[in-house]
């Protein structure tokens, strides 16, 4: 049976750009090849750590939610830790209510956006 899950991850400031985008379609492609159904992704970027790690005050945050076997997060995290560009990681399992929390957030965000006057040139 497929569960929720969402993840965030932290990258060491030191990447480029490239370097980000690259690290993050490693642990896309690695979830959809297990059979993971990618629900929605946020980069929230370059941001203040609360403590110093590894002697970094700033991060790279990147956070996915998707539909997967519980077997999978497993497989995840150790590549996770096996990856020196990721300096920190927490994967949560997500019940119905956090489901409907992030789907409504998502809808007001869209709904928020579309509301917006363009502005004329």
């Amino acid at each position: 049976m497929l569960k929720n899950y969402e993840t965030v991850f932290i990258m060491t400031p030191v990447l480029s750009d490239e370097q980000m985008k690259e690290a993050v379609a490693k642990f896309q492609k690695m979830l959809k090849d297990k059979g993971a159904e990618i629900v929605h992704e946020d980069h929230w970027g370059l941001r203040k750590l609360a403590y110093p790690i590894q002697k970094k005050t700033s991060g790279f945050y990147h956070l996915i939610e998707f539909k997967a076997e519980g077997n999978i997060i497993q497989d995840l995290e150790v590549a996770f830790k096996r990856d020196e560009r990721v300096i920190r990681f927490l994967t949560v399992a997500l019940d119905k209510h956090a489901v409907a929390y992030n789907e409504k957030k998502r809808l007001n965000k869209a709904a928020a956006a579309a509301a917006e006057p363009v502005a004329e040139a």
